[in-house]
């Protein structure tokens, strides 16, 4: 597989797709650099697909500039033969499973047969079985026996799991971080159950109403956003000076969200002030990220 030097291996700028109603993506710029796993995370209807639509060359921009792997990725074969795709709606032809896996399998040049047929029993997948009689939750393992055996150096997924139970999905998650550490290339998981993916995500990128509100190492999201609850006073003590959103008071009593990494001396600040504090979790930051303006939750949770 081709090494992947200091060049993003996915870089837009100005990146904008408008439809008759409304905007998917508005200005967005982004570099995304392998080999790691990155989380593409937001709400349904946030813009995630049709980022990945457009990056693999499925869908035209209205405005901007992508490059895959240092090139356009539209109409230019060399480039999405690199790439895989796997979509929550994937379409496949009225063939049988193993016809389906063998045409995958003339299509990208790295593909692994030996991964394929293990996959493909891992997630109890009838060869013989027509695709159209497979049910949801078997055509979704389908597509991920596709996306790993395929053994592109960029390999997106769109919400892959529909169908599946938490089993099923966890049985995913194990081979994608097998298949990642044997061999290392840039993944893009896009999802809304974010806790479930957590420990997997290096990199963590979010979008709602069509523009990036967080883009950093899921290591430095992890811990910097912290939820304090207490006394008005207490509180109002406690958070003199930081960045601070999403304040509730009811009585006496307040709750809010802080921006930046507590250290030891906040932590024993806060005992001493009797206040509660609950570090939020990937899911919990999403949710709070939603509305924020630009990069405004990057700027706070890094404050």
């Amino acid at each position: 597989m081709t090494e992947q030097g200091s060049t993003p291996t996915i870089s837009v700028r100005g990146l904008t797709r408008r439809y008759r109603d409304q905007t998917a993506l508005d200005d967005v710029s982004l570099d995304i650099s392998g080999p790691s796993i990155t989380g593409l995370l937001g709400r349904n209807g946030a813009g995630k697909s049709t980022f990945l639509r457009i990056i693999t060359g499925q869908e035209y921009a209205s405005a901007g500039q992508v490059h895959v792997l240092g090139g356009s990725p539209v109409e230019n074969d060399a480039i999405l033969r690199r790439m895989v795709l796997v979509r929550e709606d994937q379409a496949y032809p009225d063939l049988r499973v193993g016809q389906v896996i063998r045409a995958a399998s003339w299509f990208y040049p790295h593909w692994s047969g030996d991964l394929a047929d293990s996959l493909l029993a891992d997630f109890d997948l009838p060869c013989g079985r027509p695709v159209k009689k497979l049910s949801r939750g078997m055509r979704s393992a389908l597509g991920i026996v596709i996306g790993l055996a395929a053994r592109a150096e960029v390999t997106l997924f769109d919400e892959p799991y529909a169908g599946l139970d938490a089993v099923a999905r966890q049985l995913f998650y194990d081979r994608l971080l097998a298949s990642h550490t044997e061999d290392p290339s840039t993944v893009i998981l896009s999802t809304h159950l974010v806790d479930e993916v957590a420990d997997l995500l290096e990199h963590v990128v979010m979008i709602d109403h069509g523009k990036i509100v967080l883009d950093a190492p899921a290591d430095e999201v992890r811990g910097s956003v912290t939820a304090v609850s207490g006394s008005v006073t207490a509180v109002e003590e406690f958070v003199a000076g930081r960045t601070t959103w999403d304040r509730r008071r009811v009585g006496s009593h307040e709750s809010l969200v802080v921006g930046g990494a507590l250290d030891r001396a906040d932590r024993d600040r806060a005992r001493h002030l009797r206040l509660s504090l609950e570090a939020l979790s990937l899911q919990q930051v999403m949710v709070h990220a939603a509305g924020q303006p630009g990069d405004e939750l990057t700027r706070k949770a890094h404050a």
